[in-house]
């Protein structure tokens, strides 16, 4: 990955971009949000995922418009290419300077890091109850601003939606084999609360994230 740091007006945004082409690709359906992943494609997701977990200070963006979605997807109207960006709700990055913050991002300097295995708790452990309650905070939050896709939250909404997230590398792979007459295998993260089908700005309220093991475009 790449790391840059960008002046906007008196602070400093620090923007942590994967540098490895990817295999990925988001689109708004306008009724949800569709993305598309191979199993290298969804390890760099959870991957990357992890790390805006623990990257309170940076923004963590997956370059993707450019990605044709797999052949044989179909969906109504046209759809709209995305690219992704996790960042966490507490630095309150106004999304409408990132237009600006993409175009001086530069080469960049090169880094490496790694997450834990365990960064995302068992599934036993989280209390999905209490994701319900008026007064819980933790949950995501979707903004779309420059034909990109802002997942906001705290480190707990990152690391409990990420545990369901990990289902791309630890089943999507074996599914089709162990499930013959499935379809295919996908995952749904939702911003909350869940009690209206669009969230802000009429951005579609769930995001559907496909398993494309045989990834094949025209």
């Amino acid at each position: 990955m790449r790391v840059h740091k960008v002046r906007l007006g008196g602070e400093e945004v620090r923007v942590i971009r994967s540098a490895a082409p990817t295999r990925l690709a988001l689109r708004d359906d306008r009724r949800w949000l569709s993305m598309y992943a191979d199993r290298a494609g969804a390890e760099q997701l959870v991957a990357l995922w992890a790390l805006a977990a623990r990257s309170a200070r940076s923004l963590v963006y997956l370059p993707m418009r450019a990605n044709p979605a797999p052949d044989g997807i179909a969906s109504d109207g046209e759809p709209v290419a995305l690219d992704l960006v996790l960042v966490h709700h507490s630095p309150q990055f106004p999304t409408a300077s990132w237009k600006d913050v993409r175009a001086r991002l530069g080469v960049g300097r090169p880094h490496t890091t790694a997450t834990p295995d365990d960064d995302f708790p068992d599934e036993t452990a989280i209390d999905y109850e209490r994701w319900h309650h008026p007064t819980y905070r933790d949950h995501l939050g979707f903004t779309i601003a420059a034909h990109t896709l802002f997942v906001t939250g705290s480190p707990t909404a990152f690391r409990e939606q990420g545990t369901a997230l990990r289902a791309l590398t630890d089943e999507a792979p074996s599914h089709l084999h162990r499930h013959p007459n499935a379809t295919h295998f996908c995952v749904e993260l939702a911003p909350g609360p869940w009690s209206r089908p669009q969230h802000r700005r009429n951005v579609p309220g769930n995001l559907h994230i496909q398993y494309a093991g045989a990834w094949r475009v025209r």
